[in-house]
């Protein structure tokens, strides 16, 4: 019961961390990793999966936008997307410009299935490689 409960509250703070809204997921992978007995492999694929999805929500709103001339300062982020395409959302777990990629992405109506596996791709690396230096760290202290 508690396992369950603590997968899912990751899966949540993950979402929420995607979207425009603010979610501490890192914070709650840590502290899962450091107390919970529930498998590091499990809780990288729930905040994957919650922050993928929440990726997913801002391309859904970008989508949404009216097509407008871009605003000043969107220029050079929207020719960084023009120039690599989808492969730029690997960054789309950077905070703030994360969100900001994956809204144009959906405003510049890129390809559902490359957006996706490139927002995966990028979302999973960093939980596992912040997975990977708190397990090492938590090896060292004991």
């Amino acid at each position: 019961m508690i396992s369950t409960l603590a997968v899912m509250s990751l899966f949540g703070s993950s979402f929420l961390s995607a979207t425009l809204l603010p979610g501490n997921s890192e914070i709650v992978l840590v502290a899962l990793l450091a107390k919970s007995s529930v498998s590091p492999g499990l809780l990288v694929l729930a905040a994957t999966l919650g922050n993928t999805l929440g990726g997913l929500t801002n391309v859904i709103i970008g989508r949404l936008l009216p097509a407008l001339k871009p605003q000043r300062g969107l220029e050079t982020a929207l020719g960084w997307l023009k120039r690599f395409g989808p492969a730029a959302l690997l960054f789309s777990w950077v905070p703030v410009i994360g969100d900001l990629l994956c809204v144009l992405a959906g405003w510049l109506r890129m390809p559902w299935g490359s957006v996706a596996v490139f927002l995966c791709v990028g979302k999973a690396l960093r939980y596992i490689i912040l997975t990977m230096m708190t397990l090492q760290g938590l090896a060292w202290w004991q």
